[in-house]
């Protein structure tokens, strides 16, 4: 067993449960105002590169919270994006090779 990273996760999940909990207290925010804001800082840490190294250091004290599932969510639209990229590359070269090619050949294409 690393107790090294369990340390580390409990840290992690920890400061961000006090932040929550600092948010309850001090402000009139309801709790479903802070899980939506960590779900998008999870979305905005992921997007500028931060929270993928604090999930690598972190374990299961970045994933499991919200922010987590933020980043999940982040990385997820960053592979499709690539895939979907990748794909309308293929399809554009095809395009010219074969003119009979397909103009619709999928939902994405629609004929451009």
């Amino acid at each position: 067993m690393d107790w090294l990273m369990l340390i580390k996760a409990f840290l992690v999940g920890g400061a961000m449960c006090l932040i929550a909990q600092i948010l309850i207290d001090r402000t009139r925010l309801t709790g479903a105002y802070i899980l939506v804001g960590y779900v998008c800082a999870g979305v905005l840490l992921s997007a500028l590169g931060l929270y993928g190294p604090l999930v690598e250091w972190a374990g299961a004290g970045a994933t499991v919270p919200l922010t987590g599932f933020g980043h999940t969510l982040a990385e997820g639209v960053r592979e499709a994006v690539q895939r979907t990229v990748y794909s309308v590359r293929c399809t554009e070269g095809l395009r010219q090779r074969l003119p009979e090619y397909p103009r619709r050949c999928c939902l994405h294409c629609s004929g451009r």
